[in-house]
């Protein structure tokens, strides 16, 4: 049988774990008769159409494995939305390369493209074996239980609430902090995981999930410093109104990305106007706002176990799917195993099941007073996020 080469890429926003699923896949490919090269693309499918590759069969297993450890996209990643033409001559890249397997790296939209391309490969009868990889902090596909990345990005929310609530103990007043998420509120819910006594914060959670309003926040708070004394707030950057309209939008510059969406992070313009607000209205003097921004992504340390585990099974199921055979354009769907004791599945599934669509909070996982989340969240999540730091007071 002639080997096929290979080219992996990793794309859209990077991750605590998205390395591991790079060592996964490249490692398991090395041990295939059937592929050749085997090729990384450097940001996503910008460096297939500039033919800017990186050898992936030279660097050492201890190399790999230190990349693996590594956060953000080693490859490096790319924003862009490939169009009809772009797909049409990344796969004229590939026949030009004799490239028999390609993997993505990505969410709902890297899941798209790879699936338009495997298209395009069988429009012109080309053997292209297509198969996208898992990735997103904001734990969304349609296609998983949970995501690789969610559970890293989760226990860095978790520790950064942890650490908040006891300096909001010591000063005093009202914190608020501003979670990634534009439309799904997971990794601002994980915000609930920092509690261990009954009067630790978070002490009010808003996601995207539930409409938002200033009257309404304004009380909530008022009510929690009445009986903590105190208030630490976890809002997710996408909370909208009930009209569906962001509350950020009205602060953003109006810079979009490639795929309409308005850009919520790297500002702290929400977490600004909403410490204004509550100065202004509930009568509170001590108020501070911080947005956690992109170090939710990418911070050394405090990445889960069971997520660098998973991330990196996600690589090595794509893998051994794809030489299989028995999908040509697939997905890894992350299933959570039945029984009281946590355990994950991985199973290959057509890559349509992850494409495009996404998921939101689902309401079993909102409290009913509309500012917190229910035990089955914590539940949920608990296993995947692991052990966080004790923390005692008197």
């Amino acid at each position: 049988m002639k080997r096929k080469n290979m080219v992996i890429a990793q794309s859209g926003g990077p991750s605590m774990v998205i390395n591991q699923s790079l060592a996964g896949a490249v490692l398991e490919a090395r041990k295939s008769p059937k592929i050749g090269k085997i090729l990384g693309a450097r940001h996503g499918i910008l460096g297939i159409l500039g033919g800017e590759y990186v050898d992936l069969r030279k660097p050492s297993a201890k190399k790999l494995a230190a990349i693996a450890e590594t956060p953000s996209s080693a490859l490096g990643s790319c924003r862009k939305k490939p169009d009809a033409a772009d797909c049409r001559a990344i796969f004229e890249k590939f026949r030009e390369l004799d490239v028999g397997y390609f993997f993505y790296i990505g969410g709902n939209d890297s899941a798209d493209a790879a699936r338009i391309v495997a298209e395009e490969a069988e429009k012109e009868g080309y053997p292209l074996v297509v198969y996208h990889i898992p990735k997103t902090i904001d734990n969304d596909l349609r296609s998983c239980d949970h995501t690789p990345g969610f559970g890293s990005a989760a226990r860095f929310v978790a520790s950064a609430i942890k650490g908040d609530d006891l300096d909001n103990r010591a000063l005093g007043g009202v914190k608020i902090d501003i979670i990634m998420g534009r439309d799904a509120g997971f990794l601002t819910a994980a915000s609930a995981l920092a509690r261990d006594r009954a009067d630790d914060g978070p002490h009010l959670v808003y996601l995207p999930e539930v409409p938002f309003s200033l009257d309404r926040f304004v009380k909530d708070v008022k009510a929690a410093m009445k009986k903590f004394g105190r208030c630490v707030v976890a809002v997710s950057e996408g909370i909208r109104d009930k009209d569906g309209t962001p509350v950020a939008a009205r602060f953003a510059a109006g810079e979009k990305d490639s795929h309409g969406n308005l850009q919520l992070s790297g500002t702290g313009a929400l977490g600004d106007f909403l410490a204004s607000h509550l100065k202004a209205k509930a009568g509170v003097k001590r108020v501070r706002a911080d947005t956690f921004g992109y170090l939710q992504r990418s911070f050394p340390g405090v990445a889960s176990k069971v997520d660098q585990d998973e991330a990196f099974a996600a690589g090595q199921t794509a893998v051994r799917a794809a030489l299989e055979g028995k999908l040509s354009k697939g997905t890894v769907a992350i299933l959570r195993a039945k029984g009281r004791k946590y355990q994950a599945a991985f199973a290959p599934r057509p890559i349509a099941e992850a494409a495009k669509f996404t998921r939101s909070v689902p309401k079993e996982f909102i409290a009913k007073n509309g500012h917190d989340v229910t035990a089955a969240f914590v539940e949920y999540a608990r296993p995947i996020v692991g052990a966080l730091p004790k923390c005692e007071i008197f």
